[in-house]
């Protein structure tokens, strides 16, 4: 993983981001712990105060817990708590894309054409991860 120092995107909400992803994909399972606050914080080349507020707000958000002189661990709930984040953040950049699409006069059809060719084009790259 790396981090955009130049993006508007604060970087302890990208680190947020990251781990939220790879919690949601399973990379990191219930139970399990993550990289050490200063592991991380040398392989991102950030203050560990950055890595150390990530975890602190995925901790808030109920995707992980600490034990004190342990670590960060995954919540038993870590996984579905993460795809449920992850699905309200597509679903917000839906609705800006949404907004994009009014805002240019698009009618709705053409908008979830759209959706679907950009859904397809990925689904291709990415390979497919129906349910």
């Amino acid at each position: 993983m790396s981090v955009d120092p130049t993006s508007h995107v604060p970087l302890y909400e990208q680190i947020v981001e990251y781990v939220r992803g790879l919690v949601a994909a399973g990379v990191y399972r219930p139970g399990e712990a993550l990289p050490s606050i200063r592991a991380l914080a040398l392989e991102l080349v950030v203050n560990p105060n950055t890595v150390q507020r990530a975890y602190q707000e995925l901790e808030r958000q109920g995707l992980l817990h600490t034990r004190k002189g342990l670590g960060a661990f995954v919540s038993q709930n870590g996984a579905a708590s993460a795809q449920d984040k992850s699905e309200a953040a597509v679903r917000a950049r839906f609705a800006e894309g949404i907004q994009v699409g009014r805002a240019a006069s698009l009618p709705a059809g053409r908008i979830r054409g759209t959706f679907e060719k950009a859904l397809s084009e990925s689904t291709k790259e990415w390979g497919s991860n129906d349910e």
